[in-house]
């Protein structure tokens, strides 16, 4: 996968492509989450030698932040059927923190930003949800 990326990430991007067209998804067996994510920091090496920045925007912990965060929490643990009322608010609490992220890291269109842990998404959010909310913010590069 490494090598694939390698090859994608070093082809000319073009400044008129929309915001669609700007995200990378590396399709990969489930079973190889765990390989993957020890396995970053090459995606990151492969971004930098071709002349790109990096950004890593980690979604793993954000439903355990969000869901600890809201008024009612313990009300949500004890009945979880009150839980996909409440929901789209974790899609707004997802762009918010990726909007922060964005503007203390500066990204620009130089920038592949890299989305880690969607797997922790599934069974709350679609992740198609999250990505056409996240990729216009992305000036240059989404990596899902």
């Amino acid at each position: 996968m490494i090598q694939s990326y390698s090859k994608y990430v070093a082809v000319p991007w073009r400044n008129d492509a929309a915001a669609a067209q700007r995200v990378i998804f590396c399709v990969y067996n489930e079973t190889e989450e765990l390989r993957l994510r020890a396995k970053i920091d090459e995606f990151e090496i492969a971004t930098r030698a071709v002349g790109h920045e990096w950004a890593l925007f980690d979604l793993t912990d954000t439903f355990p932040n969000w869901i600890a965060s809201q008024r009612y929490a313990k009300s949500y643990f004890q009945k979880p059927g009150l839980l996909p009322t409440l929901l789209p608010k974790y899609l707004t609490y997802i762009e918010t923190e990726f909007t922060t992220f964005m503007q203390d890291r500066g990204t620009d269109e130089n920038f592949v930003v890299a989305l880690k842990g969607v797997g922790s998404l599934f069974g709350f959010l679609k992740v198609k949800e999250v990505v056409d909310k996240l990729a216009p913010m992305a000036k240059g590069r989404l990596l899902v």
